[in-house]
């Protein structure tokens, strides 16, 4: 276990989920994954449903997605969860998703063994970064949400486009300059 000092971080995810959610957490037992060398963002991650992560992004600013259907009932596969408890991931902190991680496909990931983040865990981050900065992420490119898959086995995405940030899909086996996946590490 890293033995830095995270108490201000998670004082300041309690804010976080009270201003947004209206719920208390309590993070003082949450498991702290190592700090990985670089440029790294600590996200909590709360049981919050899909749905009203999407209702809280459209809330705060334009948001499309590509279907009305329940995105909790047709994302059946998620990588992490927080169902069973709330939990701690580090991300890549920058606006784009990983540079080094574009032309990757959700198989490719896979294979490779590579963390990434769940869709619930990108719209965390986005709230957040939001919240922080009143700004979004990915303006240029997609965040290729590999750690989840919908009921097809199609891969969520998440994105920045025309004014709104869209959810939406792509094939796992697609792989483009734009379409990236975010490390996460767990």
């Amino acid at each position: 276990f890293d033995t830095e000092d995270y108490s201000e971080i998670l004082a300041d995810w309690q804010i976080f989920y009270k201003k947004l959610f209206w719920s208390d957490y309590d993070f003082s037992n949450i498991r702290i994954p190592e700090r990985p060398q670089g440029n790294w963002r600590l996200l909590i991650i709360a049981d919050i449903t899909l749905e009203i992560l999407y209702a809280k992004c459209k809330e705060l600013f334009p948001c499309w997605r590509w279907t009305d259907d329940d995105l909790d009932k047709i994302v059946t596969e998620n990588e992490r969860d927080a169902k069973n408890g709330q939990y701690a991931i580090w991300v890549v902190d920058t606006i784009e998703a990983d540079e080094n991680l574009k032309n990757h496909s959700a198989n490719d990931i896979k294979k490779q063994g590579i963390k990434t983040e769940t869709l619930a865990e990108r719209l965390i981050h986005e709230l957040k970064f939001f919240d922080e900065a009143g700004k979004n992420l990915d303006i240029k490119n997609i965040t290729l949400c590999a750690g989840s898959l919908y009921f097809d086995g199609n891969v969520p995405v998440v994105c920045w486009s025309v004014g709104e940030m869209g959810v939406n899909w792509y094939d796992s086996g697609d792989a483009y300059n734009i379409l990236r996946p975010r490390q996460a590490v767990s």
